[in-house]
């Protein structure tokens, strides 16, 4: 067993914890898993826990087919349970099924180390949109497999949950999404210099988001697409009218938000959206289809239009009020999640 790994344990509120988060996803990638995991870790720190990533950083990797800017570990295994030894974790916490999600898992169970995973992606529906041959059952399956030992499965919504419990997955427990409300923020005066109304998709440009929806609509204005992704060069080539601006973070994606008048979210298959969490903590509406995602994080308050035509989405949105959205956006604080995460962590303590 990994040197300072013991017996499962009731966390306490004093109690300083090393909290150990292996990830398949992380920088450069621009995603709401990584802002997510970035997030977690800052806010854990801030009340006063070691929290230590594992990630493809520093590692032999190969790009995961169809999607380039994913890099996946290769045989990983080793040199994680070095690294487990060495910094001798409390609490361990699986957030992606990938090389690295995989690696952790196996020591895990050969050391009989309890561990906590997460759920952030619709992967059989990405499968499906990727390789239509491949039956989301199939894939299902795989996560079944993947999940079942953990001690908790974290999900961020109680729709998903239900969903998931009814796919045959046990051990499910919320962990909502929050919002850096002092990065993303209204802008007096931000600007892009594109004629207005400016229409914003914010994240990954793949197929599996449906941003070719968004960028059929006839809506007067500009659309500005920020981000990257295997589908951009084929969109931008079928939409030259759109703006492509590449990745933004931090206060150069704020400012986007900020300067933007709807914030128009396509996907059908994402389970939470962080992006519209950020639009509306600028100020900025949004107009998204009314499925999953969307109505957990707007939860039937009136900062978003949800309708089937799109394009009549986005045009109602633009009379919602932007001290509206700002003001639903403060109201969802990350602390409160962060004290969900550690809830639901298995704590490790010394027999």
């Amino acid at each position: 067993m990994p040197a300072g790994v013991g017996h499962t344990g009731v966390l306490h509120e004093s109690q300083v914890l090393k909290v150990l988060i292996v990830t398949d996803a992380w920088r450069p990638q621009v995603n709401g898993v990584v802002r997510t995991l970035e997030m977690l870790g800052r806010d854990l720190r801030a009340l006063g826990h070691d929290v230590r990533y594992m990630t493809p950083e520093d590692r032999f990797t190969i790009p995961l087919p169809t999607y380039s800017e994913i890099r996946l570990a290769v045989f990983p295994r080793a040199a994680l349970e070095k690294e487990i030894r060495e910094y001798a974790p409390d609490a361990i916490h699986i957030a992606t099924e990938g090389t690295l999600g995989l690696g952790a898992r196996a020591i895990c169970l050969r050391y009989a180390i309890p561990f906590t995973t997460s759920f952030h992606t619709r992967f059989p529906e990405y499968v499906r949109a990727r390789f239509p041959l491949v039956s989301a059952e199939y894939v299902y399956r795989f996560l079944r497999w993947f999940h079942a030992p953990a001690t908790a499965m974290m999900v961020a919504t109680p729709n998903l949950k239900r969903e998931l419990e009814d796919k045959g997955f046990r051990n499910v427990r919320i962990w909502s999404r929050g919002v850096d409300t002092e990065l993303f923020r209204p802008i007096p005066g931000a600007a892009l210099p594109f004629p207005k109304p400016v229409w914003l998709y914010v994240g990954r440009i793949a197929v599996e988001k449906n941003i070719e929806a968004f960028l059929k609509l006839d809506l007067p204005g500009t659309k500005v697409v920020i981000g990257d992704g295997p589908a951009r060069t084929s969109l931008q080539r079928a939409h030259p009218e759109a703006k492509f601006l590449g990745p933004r973070v931090g206060e150069a994606l704020a400012q986007a938000y900020a300067a933007s008048d709807v914030f128009v979210f396509p996907s059908r298959t994402d389970t939470f959206g962080l992006v519209i969490l950020e639009a509306l903590a600028c100020g900025t509406p949004v107009a998204a289809y009314p499925v999953q995602g969307p109505l957990d994080v707007v939860d039937g308050a009136p900062v978003a239009v949800l309708d089937d035509d799109l394009e009549k989405a986005c045009r109602q949105a633009l009379s919602i009020p932007r001290e509206a959205a700002r003001a639903f956006a403060v109201s969802r604080s990350w602390r409160a999640c962060t004290l969900q995460f550690l809830s639901n962590l298995a704590v490790e303590s010394e027999p």
